[in-house]
């Protein structure tokens, strides 16, 4: 029997084979969603991700093939079971080719059709498939996102390997939260994680920090000292942006990883360590290496397996959840009493291009809960924290009653509070400038200086 976890989704344009086939999985435990179109099933998965998609071959418009491609694309772990009633070695040998996990003829047995769902889960394992009680291994990625889910599929199937792994992304995406997901996902899960950026420390210390030294390799060497590959040894080492190595030291870095073994600096004894390595970088490394900057070699070590974090803006719908996630973790600390985002400054928050991603949106975050004077952070806190000038929208009415008091007291200020002078500036007549005075509440002899002060009317009378 399926977990009630398992999605799946079943697309087919006959309403009776649909519904048969729909009633036989509900029976074997799954939860089913239905489509009679390729189409429509895409539209479902940007709604809910299933964890299977089985699919007749031919459809309305888009067939199951291009569905396929479609599904791959956007998802490339997400299993596809293609069925049809026109099938033939050619099209089942294409199908499999292109990455369909399997083709069945109708009439399907249902036995193997069940067997062929449960087998396709078990090689999928996607993200949603795991147990809410071993969430752990992901702590802190908080997303709703399809595209997240897929990523931290992968992440969890490249987990049960030892395979180097290369996390791509922009600054701030969260690579390095990514690399502690797949140690505490994998079988090292109980030995070291180490991370090491390696353009923030200078090239003459960063080959003793990751390799060690001897006493005496070098001025201020006055002991031994254990270097990161062997302090990490049996765990995971993730050296983060990669692509700012310098030249020298990836050479010796690539005979680390073919020797599995480190010498010091200053030291002819080499030592045997047991290592994952994950790296990560924001730069174009097929660039550097046409650059001469990245060694090739070095490159495909490296590069066994490859994971892009998309951006913020990748993933706008995590924005809110991310906003109100720092939001209580930055209240707690600061020991404000918080209770979320008013519905502009959320709405601003979805909008701001987030160049800096989800590293920029704590900053802001941390600075309205810093700032935040009210239980629920106002609009204008959001716009000061993103730089955003804050814009307020008037109707024609407010704008031009602004306006109208704006001028009222700049005519009065340059008149001295003189009713009889603003008023002749303003080509009106004395009685229809005070009632204007009075709609804004405005008092001529506030606008007086005191009588030694007073400037020479323009009329040359009084003003009164």
């Amino acid at each position: 029997m399926a977990t009630t976890a398992s999605r799946l989704l079943v697309v087919d344009d006959d309403a009776d084979m649909l519904r048969l086939l729909s009633m036989r999985l509900q029976a074997a435990g799954y939860r089913v969603a239905t489509a009679a179109s390729a189409e429509s099933a895409l539209a479902q998965l940007e709604l809910e991700r299933p964890q299977l998609v089985i699919s007749d071959v031919r459809l309305p418009g888009l067939d199951g093939l291009a569905l396929f491609d479609e599904v791959h694309r956007r998802h490339p772990s997400l299993p596809v079971i293609l069925l049809t009633a026109h099938g033939t070695i050619p099209d089942a040998v294409e199908a499999t080719r292109r990455g369909v996990f399997t083709y069945l003829t109708k009439p399907y047995d249902s036995k193997e059709l069940l067997e062929r769902i449960t087998q396709a889960l078990a090689m999928a394992s996607p993200a949603e498939a795991i147990p809410q009680a071993d969430e752990a291994w992901r702590a802190g990625i908080i997303s709703r996102s399809a595209r997240m889910a897929d990523l931290l599929a992968e992440a969890r199937m490249v987990a049960r390997s030892d395979a180097s792994v290369l996390l791509r992304g922009d600054s701030g995406s969260g690579k390095e939260m990514l690399a502690r997901a797949i140690h505490r996902a994998s079988a090292r899960a109980g030995k070291p994680f180490i991370a090491v950026n390696c353009g923030a420390i200078p090239e003459a210390l960063l080959e003793s920090e990751l390799f060690g030294h001897v006493k005496g390799a070098f001025t201020d060497a006055v002991s031994n000292r254990e270097g990161l590959f062997q302090a990490a040894n049996g765990g995971t080492l993730l050296l983060d942006e990669i692509g700012d190595m310098p030249p020298a030291l990836q050479v010796k870095l690539l005979r680390v990883l073919q020797e599995r073994a480190v010498r010091p600096v200053g030291s002819s004894q080499s030592h045997a360590v047991d290592v994952r390595i994950i790296s990560a970088t924001h730069r174009d490394l097929e660039a550097a290496m046409a650059a001469g900057q990245f060694r090739e070699d070095l490159y495909y070590r490296l590069n066994v397996v490859t994971l892009t974090l998309p951006t913020l803006a990748e993933r706008r719908e995590d924005i809110p959840l991310l906003a109100n996630h720092f939001l209580d973790k930055l209240a707690a600390k600061y020991g404000r009493r918080l209770s979320g985002f008013a519905p502009e400054a959320l709405k601003a928050l979805l909008a701001a291009p987030w160049p800096g991603n989800v590293r920029q949106l704590y900053n802001v975050v941390e600075q309205v809960c810093a700032l935040a004077t009210t239980p629920l952070v106002p609009l204008a806190l959001v716009q000061r924290a993103l730089r955003v000038p804050s814009v307020q929208v008037l109707t024609y009415a407010e704008a031009k009653q602004r306006f109208e008091r704006e001028y009222l007291v700049g005519l009065l200020k340059l008149t001295d509070g003189s009713v009889a002078d603003a008023a002749r500036l303003a080509d009106r007549n004395r009685t229809e400038f005070y009632r204007l005075l009075q709609k804004h509440a405005l008092t001529p002899g506030r606008f007086q200086s005191s009588a030694g002060e007073r400037p020479v009317s323009p009329s040359g009378d009084d003003g009164k």
